[in-house]
């Protein structure tokens, strides 16, 4: 078993805006474990707001290799257990090993990842195409430029929040998402959720600052729409904390530490009544492929990662106007481009 680094710059399609920043470029890094013939690819994208740089990731896993290249696990979820406590304090690492290994599982057993635990993809429900904040008119193009994609996230945040969607729904009738990343306080949740839902949106995401959790209570009380968690919702420990201020979580794999941990969160949400998403943070094909092995648990997923790209760096799984196509390769079936 080999453990190999590579490391990638994504050229986004668009400048992407959220409340908090604007990127053009997002660096990734992709985890290969190779063991003979096969070889198994995940991935874990940089992020400023969590501290995660390529060379924390790179860090953390050099600190394991002699583990995992010398372990012999028979499925993915014994590797991440076994490496749990080591990897914990950087989940963007854990998932991209944790990612890569599913890979590998799958394509030694020649099954994909979704077979193996026994799910059903018949019922997949469509992704979303998000679009970042920007100048009205720019915004109008953006959802245009993809204008098959059923389901829209607009990323909110600014002081035309309620026009911007006004205009964009004189465009399309397909469902609107809003997710404002933590820039509303909770008076103006509330009144925002009144005018977006007249507006066909579905529900809001991550309205308010994540350290204001003790007022979304009142605000779930009084929103008439549905709330999704996502900087409320960031490990396995957090979930049962947004029983009673969300509807749902939104799950991130590189925040959580990858799929294993993912589906221990889902199954607790379901416990507990709320609705799952599991979101994307501009991933390559890589990461999305293995979103897509996740994706018969969901009640809403963000796949989008790969087509907010100008150019990719891998194949596997496809995201085509919100529907997800399996490619014919076990695992999570990706392969890298012999470009890359």
């Amino acid at each position: 078993m080999e453990l190999i680094f590579h490391t990638f710059d994504l050229p986004l399609l668009h400048p992407f805006t959220i409340s908090r920043e604007t990127i053009t470029v997002q660096s990734t890094l992709i985890v290969e474990l190779r063991d003979g013939d096969f070889s198994g690819f995940g991935e874990a994208t940089t992020n400023a707001y969590y501290d995660a740089t390529i060379e924390k990731m790179c860090e953390a896993l050099e600190a394991v290799r002699e583990e995992v290249e010398s372990s012999g696990w028979e499925n993915p979820e014994q590797l991440f257990d076994q490496l749990d406590e080591k990897l914990t304090a950087c989940p963007f690492a854990q998932c991209a090993l944790d990612m890569a290994a599913h890979d590998l599982w799958g394509k030694k057993l020649g099954q994909p990842v979704w077979k193996l635990w026994g799910l059903n993809c018949e019922s997949n429900v469509p992704s979303n195409y998000t679009i970042g904040i920007d100048e009205i008119p720019i915004m109008v193009e953006k959802m245009q430029e993809f204008a098959n994609w059923p389901i829209y996230k607009i990323k909110l945040g600014t002081d035309q929040d309620i026009d911007i969607v006004r205009e964009l729904r004189q465009h399309t009738d397909a469902a609107f998402r809003v997710d404002a990343n933590c820039a509303w306080s909770a008076d103006e949740t509330i009144k925002n959720s009144h005018e977006l839902k007249a507006l066909g949106v579905q529900f809001i995401e991550q309205p308010m600052a994540a350290e204001l959790v003790e007022e979304m209570p009142r605000v779930k009380q009084h929103s008439v729409l549905p709330l999704m968690a996502d900087e409320n919702c960031i490990e396995r420990t957090d979930v049962a904390k947004c029983q009673h201020g969300f509807d749902g979580i939104n799950i991130k794999l590189v925040k959580c530490g990858g799929m294993t941990p993912a589906r221990r969160m889902i199954n607790q949400a379901r416990e507990l009544g709320l609705k799952v998403m599991i979101g994307c943070m501009t991933e390559s094909t890589v990461g999305i492929s293995g979103i897509a092995q996740l994706l018969p648990m969901l009640d809403y997923v963000d796949m989008d990662g790969a087509a907010l790209l100008s150019s990719d760096i891998a194949s596997g799984a496809q995201v085509v106007n919100g529907i997800c196509r399996y490619p014919d390769l076990g695992g999570n079936g990706v392969r890298l481009n012999s470009a890359t």
